[in-house]
């Protein structure tokens, strides 16, 4: 087995603090999701490539991927914006892909107060927005890189 590299913390911490630039609500939310996703996915494509001898296949796992993907969809919901619209958009994401959730608690996380970061958080909001659908290509739109699934397919 022997000894394997890793990227140190504050490597980790400026790839965060990178794609919190990107990601940061106030300007993400009038940029197109198109033009977010090219520059979430060049960071991390970059990121992966250099530090890709490292073994980093638990913070990818378990800390950068569902943080990443959570920051994502608060970005989504804040473009969405007003309740009826993300009413209207998890019940069309609810129909297409069969997650079996009422239109009651759909309505529920649409017209919740706790804050776009809370709501992002919630149940339906993590079904319906999951890493394969954030993942597709629609259009002119590339889908959202899996940090962990680029990393295993570059070590392999």
């Amino acid at each position: 087995m022997g000894w394997k590299a890793k990227p140190a913390d504050d490597r980790k911490q400026r790839l965060k603090d990178k794609i919190k630039e990107v990601l940061c609500r106030r300007k993400a939310a009038a940029t197109p999701l198109s033009v977010i996703f090219m520059r979430v996915n060049r960071i991390i494509r970059g990121w992966i490539n250099y530090f890709r001898i490292g073994s980093m296949k638990t913070f990818l796992k378990n800390e950068f991927g569902p943080w990443l993907r959570h920051k994502v969809r608060v970005v989504i919901l804040k473009q969405w914006k007003r309740p009826g619209t993300i009413f209207r958009n998890l019940a069309t994401l609810n129909r297409m892909f069969g997650c079996g959730f009422d239109k009651e608690q759909i309505r529920q996380t649409a017209n919740s107060r706790l804050g776009w970061y809370r709501t992002s958080g919630m149940r339906t909001v993590n079904y319906l927005l999951s890493p394969k659908v954030l993942g597709m290509k629609n259009g002119d739109r590339p889908g959202l890189i899996d940090p962990l699934e680029l990393y295993l397919s570059l070590n392999s």
